[in-house]
């Protein structure tokens, strides 16, 4: 066989066997490779809390996501032994790709938080805000508390709009009042989450 043919050999059959070649030197997904995901994916959460990108009630959506995720893979991992199966380990990878791409959209949406509130009210709210946001990204609060928690906030978020729209734009002296008692069961209640001892 002369050297042009065995060339050509050798690049058909480089070219043939470079799909296997890529598919088998993606590295598995590991059980580590898998919570490293769901630590970026807090961070990412967490940030868009912190810049304003997220709403309370888009982080809750994501957030609520994310806990039925780590619900899933503890089942999953109930079942073979405390070990994720290939299939698992996709499955769940899969589940973060769309989780991921949501947070991306939620984050680079319309809707944002204000992060410079002029009034007390928003001024408190700003600082809930930041408490949940450094719970999520520290592993304080884990996914599911972190969602109960900006369900909550974005309950009050609403309920200023809705009075302030009621009121020309304010609020009255009693609406003031029973935001901040509302603020101030939420932030209790983000202080025992964050000190229960659960972890991301």
């Amino acid at each position: 066989m002369n050297i042009s043919k065995m060339t050509f050999l050798s690049a058909a059959l480089a070219v043939l066997a470079l799909p296997v070649v890529a598919q088998t030197t993606n590295a598995p997904v590991t059980g580590q490779t898998i919570q490293d995901r769901k630590e970026n994916q807090q961070d990412r959460i967490a940030n868009g809390v912190k810049s304003g990108e997220l709403t309370a009630g888009e982080t809750s959506n994501l957030e609520k996501k994310e806990a039925a995720i780590n619900q899933e893979e503890r089942d999953m991992r109930k079942l073979d032994n405390g070990k994720l199966t290939s299939a698992d380990k996709k499955t769940l990878n899969q589940q973060q790709n769309r989780l991921s791409n949501q947070i991306y959209n939620d984050k680079h949406n319309s809707a944002v938080q204000n992060t410079n509130p002029k009034s007390e009210v928003g001024k408190r709210e700003e600082a809930q805000q930041d408490r949940i946001a450094q719970g999520v990204k520290s592993g304080q609060l884990t996914a599911g508390e972190a969602a109960h928690l900006e369900q909550n906030q974005a309950r009050i978020n609403k309920e200023v709009r809705n009075d302030r729209a009621a009121n020309g734009g304010k609020l009255t002296a009693q609406e003031k009042a029973q935001v901040n008692r509302q603020q101030n069961r939420q932030s209790r209640q983000i202080y025992r989450d964050k000190h229960n001892g659960r972890k991301q």
